[in-house]
């Protein structure tokens, strides 16, 4: 979708300006009208203007030095010119004085609707233009196309999970483990992988494995035979066989059931699988990159996923820190977000205050990456004018930093104590929901509470 643009009209006829504000209007424009030359430069001056259509001829004021001010004092402004005493050096010198078009009165609006749409077009491109040059995108613009996805970030950590996967990339057969918070881009690493890898003209397929029934996980990753079972009603490849050459990327890889991490297992160490309902073996050579949000050591000691499988899957393991621990990303992140949304929701991107900037920071962001997405998005409905404030991030106050207030000393024990009794609190003495924010598991959970003898009540 095209941005719409704001249009002020430079013209000493008031029946000329009056029918060009009603044009414009109607066709969706926001409109501004002057009939004298200080009129029009004073409304530039408290307006947010994209385009100016200007009379060469005004009372008083030539319109060619109008226009050579404008350009000086707004350089990004563009101007068509217009008269109705035009000639070819007029037309010359408006040209090299900085319009971008020409028109001379009378004309039909059906003219001057194109040179608006033409000017229009070039805007936006000149919008997308500085949305690329200020999107601080760690990867070349082929692969940003490659992946559909763009990665943005200027932290010292965020470049170095991008060297590990450009590392990843020059051995193909290696199987990668990717670990992270939901939210933190573990499917943009792995197409980046292998989209700069040698498999990069084979297929990339995301898997997410909690998100398939157990009684069809068997046959969706290895096929099955016509008949094999009721429904069968013809031949299927699997993920597998689909991933020939490719890569298989495998989400929440923490959540695939034990008697099928047993198949996956024999599957990667000898490159082969046999349908379900067939006898016959098929040789495949897939890659395979693995994601979870989960901790698979503390997975592996509660016998809830296989070392051995883990071992396979942890040739390289990558780890995307959150957001919270990269707060310099925030930003590019930020106005990368605001300059795309600007143009979807076709809106005008937004002035971005260092309050904002400083606000944000303070914020521990749960949801990470993509949370910071959706917040811009709805900043930027909500913003009722051209700068940003905080009031347009409603953020849940439980999860701002606090530090100071969390951790008064730098002992050990006490911190311990302290973060376990605020962890209860927030999710309201649910010790499973507990456990799960503090990484660890509802036994180890309460094992310390018995030790530190805290007790489930609402005086904690």
């Amino acid at each position: 979708m095209e941005q719409m643009i704001t249009i002020l009209v430079i013209d000493d006829e008031r029946s000329f300006t009056e029918e060009m504000q009603e044009f414009l209007e109607n066709a969706g424009f926001t409109a501004y009208t002057a009939n004298t030359a200080r009129q029009g430069l004073n409304l530039l001056k408290t307006n947010p203007i994209d385009l100016l259509i200007l009379d060469i001829r005004l009372p008083g004021a030539n319109g060619l030095d109008i226009l050579k001010e404008v350009k000086a004092l707004y350089p990004k402004l563009e101007v068509i010119i217009v008269s109705a005493h035009g000639d070819m050096d007029s037309v010359i010198q408006s040209m090299r004085s900085g319009a971008l078009d020409y028109l001379r009165k009378p004309f039909r609006h059906v003219d001057f609707q194109i040179a608006i749409e033409r000017t229009q077009k070039f805007l936006n491109l000149n919008r997308q233009l500085k949305v690329m040059e200020e999107r601080n995108s760690l990867i070349s613009k082929s692969l940003e196309d490659k992946i559909e996805r763009n990665f943005i970030g200027e932290s010292k950590k965020i470049q170095e999970v991008l060297d590990l996967a450009m590392t990843a990339a020059k051995f193909p057969e290696t199987n990668v483990l990717i670990t992270g918070e939901s939210g933190t881009g573990k499917e943009n690493i792995a197409r980046i992988i292998h989209y700069s890898s040698d498999r990069k003209d084979n297929i990339f397929m995301g898997v997410n494995s909690s998100a398939i029934t157990e009684s069809l996980l068997e046959s969706e990753f290895f096929g099955h035979k016509k008949g094999s079972f009721t429904g069968a009603i013809a031949d299927k490849k699997g993920f597998f066989e689909v991933c020939d050459q490719g890569t298989l990327f495998l989400d929440e890889i923490a959540d695939m059931p034990m008697a099928l991490q047993a198949k996956i297992l024999r599957a990667l160490e000898e490159k082969k699988i046999t349908r379900v309902g067939d006898t016959d073996q098929i040789s495949v050579n897939f890659r395979i990159i693995a994601a979870t949000n989960h901790d698979i050591d503390q997975l592996i000691r509660d016998c809830k996923f296989r070392l051995d499988l883990m071992h396979r899957l942890n040739t390289l393991h990558i780890h995307i820190p959150p957001l919270r621990e990269r707060v310099e990303d925030i930003e590019p992140l930020l106005r990368y977000f605001m300059a795309e949304f600007s143009v979807k929701l076709n809106k005008r991107s937004p002035e971005i205050g260092k309050q904002v900037i400083d606000f944000l920071k303070k914020y521990d962001f749960p949801g990470n990456v993509r949370e910071l997405k959706n917040m811009s998005e709805r900043a930027i409905i909500l913003a009722k004018d051209d700068k940003l404030q905080e009031s347009d991030f409603p953020i849940n106050e439980k999860n701002v930093s606090g530090t100071e207030s969390l951790f008064g000393t730098l002992n050990l024990q006490e911190n311990e104590i302290r973060i376990i009794r605020h962890a209860l609190r927030e999710n309201e003495y649910n010790q499973k929901a507990t456990s799960d924010v503090l990484g660890i598991t509802r036994d180890a959970l309460i094992r310390r509470m018995k030790k530190y003898k805290i007790r489930i009540k609402k005086e904690d």
